[in-house]
Order: structure tokens, then C-alpha cells, then sequence
């Protein structure tokens, strides 16, 4: 598997990623990228969506997979995009399943999504419901958020298994 992984509870240990990144600073690093998306996704799983403290001003926001893949730049039409798409469900709380550090910069949390569609009705459970994010990390601020609405397509880009 490409770069570290971790399941709740279970990181590697500093000295091995202090070797591995060439230095303890790269260790805090990694160590501050994971709790930054672990608390974006405390509140997520909540079903609040209403933070944006943790996003670059520039963040560039992507959808790809689902009816329509997009991009956005910037805190505002991140909002937007996202306003859009939660528009679409009754309720839409992102449960992590796992988190993965791929590098110093880049961390993959494995997602399983529920809710119903406010128009349909229709569960999200019956739909694809397995997704991912990755999280692109500079300055303690996301500079770049990929919503995978396919995990599968996640793990093909990123050259990883799942």
C-alpha cells in the first residue's frame, strides 16, 4: 500500500515515521493533519456541515463520481457546492470508517454516507453509499478537498488497495 495507514486507535509510531519523513518535525506534522480531519469529521458525523474555520481561503473543492462531477475555488463557492449538494437529502451525516495518512500532506478518510433524498425519498443506502475524502493539508488549513462519491475511483487514483 502507497504511504501509511492508520485505523482509529492504531498510528505508527513516531520514531518510524520520523525516519521514514526524514525528521520529528514531519512526525508532528502528519500527527496535526490527522487531528485537523478528524475534527472536521466530528462535526460532519453530526450532520454539521457549518464550519469552514478549517479550509484555506483559496481551498480548491472537487466532486468527482455522481450525476455530475465539479470543482470549485474558495471558501465561498466550496459552500456553495456543498449547499447544493446536502440541498438534495433530508440528511446527509458522514460516518469515517478509517483514516489513512498518505504523506505529510495528504490524508484519505474512508467514508460511509446515509440519509434519504428530500425529492425521492430513496435511502442512501440503496444508492452508493462507500465514499472517500482526501484532504490536501498545508499551514494547519485544507488547501484542497476530493470528495470520491465512488471509493473505488479513490483507490484507482491514488494507486492504492482497498
Amino acid at each position: 500500500m502507497g504511504g501509511f495507514s492508520s485505523i482509529e486507535g492504531s498510528n505508527p509510531s513516531p520514531s518510524v515515521l520520523s525516519r521514514a519523513f526524514g525528521g520529528r518535525d514531519t512526525w508532528r506534522v502528519v500527527a496535526e493533519n490527522l487531528d485537523l480531519v478528524r475534527s472536521i469529521y466530528a462535526a460532519w458525523e453530526r450532520g454539521d456541515y457549518s464550519s469552514t474555520d478549517w479550509a484555506h481561503p483559496g481551498i480548491e473543492f472537487v466532486m468527482i463520481g455522481g450525476p455530475e462531477s465539479s470543482s470549485s475555488t474558495g471558501v465561498i463557492d466550496m459552500a456553495k457546492a456543498w449547499r447544493s449538494w446536502l440541498g438534495a437529502w433530508e440528511e446527509f451525516p458522514a460516518e469515517a470508517e478509517e483514516y489513512r495518512e498518505l504523506d505529510h500532506q495528504r490524508v484519505l478518510v474512508l467514508v460511509q454516507n446515509t440519509g434519504s433524498g428530500k425529492a425521492s425519498g430513496l435511502e442512501i443506502g440503496e444508492m452508493q453509499s462507500k465514499v472517500a475524502s482526501l484532504f490536501h493539508i498545508a499551514g494547519g488549513q485544507v488547501t484542497m478537498l476530493v470528495n470520491y462519491l465512488d471509493r473505488d475511483g479513490a483507490f484507482a487514483d491514488l494507486g492504492l488497495e482497498e
